[in-house]
């Protein structure tokens, strides 16, 4: 007999949830099993293995689901990877406001600084001087 590690789906329509159970790698998914050894709840983030029956069955044979095996190794090491996925950082209009602001004063600061150096070593030539304001042709079209 092939014993698998694997989810069991119970819950109702469109709210799943799932026991983890170890059962013949026959049998369907929702049919007979032999031990409920733990649970898991997708939609509450919610997990639960006997780490103790868990290693039993892979000792004598049994193969883990993909699922199952991720969440055996979510339990023997909780910092390998957490269930929960992480939560975005917040970032307030005002705050985004000042971040642009600075961003903004920043290049300001060197873009003067590169204009000083400029007029600087053309001080002697007068007539090549740079205006801000666009031409008067490219304005009134």
């Amino acid at each position: 007999m092939a014993v698998r590690l694997r989810l069991r789906r119970t819950g109702t329509k469109n709210k799943p949830c799932y026991r983890i159970v170890a059962a013949d790698g026959r049998s369907p998914r929702d049919g007979k099993f032999i031990e409920v050894i733990g649970f898991y709840d997708p939609r509450h983030q919610d997990e639960k293995i006997n780490l103790e029956r868990a290693e039993y069955w892979i000792n004598h044979g049994a193969q883990p689901s993909n699922t199952v095996a991720d969440v055996i190794k979510r339990a023997k090491d909780p910092s390998a990877g957490s269930l929960k996925t992480p939560e975005k950082k917040k970032v307030s209009k005002d705050k985004a406001g000042e971040n642009k602001a600075s961003e903004v004063a920043k290049d300001e600061s060197t873009q003067s600084d590169g204009e000083e150096k400029n007029t600087s070593t053309n001080e002697t030539d007068n007539s090549s001087e740079k205006s801000d304001s666009p031409p008067k042709e490219a304005a009134e079209v």
